[in-house]
């Protein structure tokens, strides 16, 4: 990601009036309770330097090459509300466009190889934050998968081995999802509307309305906001700057560098087996948190690819 050349003019205002409220506030809580007077003094200094932008929407955006209908109020609205909600969501996402320099490069090439629209990548981002997370329904890692969807789509999930929290091995399996749901709809918009509603639920939905368009069905509320949630992210991952958002590329995360060892057999115990390539156990867990206990007793003597940090 490139850093900007110049603050831009949105930016540089919202900065400049935090910093005066900042020092507003400061004073006001550092003083004895204020009367009427001060009162109308503090509300005077927020009302001329605190400012909250509406933004405007971009002219055209797509997914995965669909142009979404802009020119539909529904549509224009939606995409308004959540990139509101993520622009300024600062924290948030701060940490998603940092996060994204480090994982992107993994994920990117294996979306590629399969046939799959870069686009896709952005799911992931509103999905978990790129974080392997765990929802209340049990889903778990970046592309969160329940335990029996995973295992459909190729994935071990036991006690010792969870591959929902292996990137590469997730990605090719919602890759399988993706193009599966692909091939029922044919268009990529509903294929992220089905990853989140599930294939049969849009089924339902698509036979009852007699519409398979996504932009043209009335769907519940978190289906109705997902790609929409998905285009904001994209937009404002790619145009970081335009929405305040000032990121040197000393600030973003570096993929991690690492090695492969192959095992086929029983570990004993992960301490000694890290101590063995000069590194301790949380480097280990850390590059490798499909890895869900102390030990690997393997006993189908399966393949696994063990990342060792460099």
């Amino acid at each position: 990601m490139e850093s900007p050349k110049k603050i831009y003019w949105m930016s540089g205002l919202i900065g400049a009036a935090a910093a005066v409220l900042v020092l507003v506030v400061s004073a006001f809580m550092n003083s004895a309770k204020p009367g009427p007077a001060e009162n109308e003094e503090y509300l005077k200094h927020i009302q001329e330097n605190y400012r909250i932008f509406s933004l405007p929407l971009p002219e055209k955006i797509d997914f995965c090459g669909e142009e979404v209908p802009l020119n539909d109020p529904d549509a224009s609205e939606k995409l308004d509300r959540e990139l509101l909600v993520n622009s300024y969501w600062h924290s948030n996402t701060l940490l998603s466009i940092k996060r994204a320099r480090r994982w992107f490069p993994v994920i990117e090439p294996i979306l590629k190889e399969n046939g799959v629209p870069d686009d896709f990548k952005y799911l992931a981002l509103i999905e978990s934050g790129l974080l392997n997370v765990t929802s209340p329904s049990g889903a778990v890692g970046y592309w969160q998968f329940l335990p029996e969807t995973a295992i459909q789509y190729g994935l071990v999930v036991n006690d010792e081995v969870d591959e929902r929290y292996n990137v590469e091995k997730s990605t090719q399996a919602a890759c399988r999802y993706l193009k599966e749901a692909f091939a029922r709809f044919g268009s990529w918009s509903m294929v992220a509307a089905s990853y989140n509603m599930g294939m049969g639920g849009l089924s339902k939905q698509v036979q009852k309305q007699g519409q398979n368009n996504y932009f043209q069905l009335l769907l519940n509320d978190e289906t109705a906001r997902y790609v929409f949630r998905i285009l904001s992210m994209k937009e404002i991952v790619n145009n970081a700057d335009k929405y305040g958002f000032v990121i040197r590329p000393s600030d973003l995360y570096e993929p991690y560098k690492f090695s492969v060892v192959e095992v086929d057999s029983t570990i004993d115990d992960f301490a000694a087996f890290a101590k063995q390539y000069n590194l301790t156990y949380k480097q280990v867990k850390m590059l490798n948190p499909w890895l869900r206990q102390g030990y690997l007793k393997n006993k189908e003597r399966k393949v696994f690819q063990i990342k060792i940090a460099e």
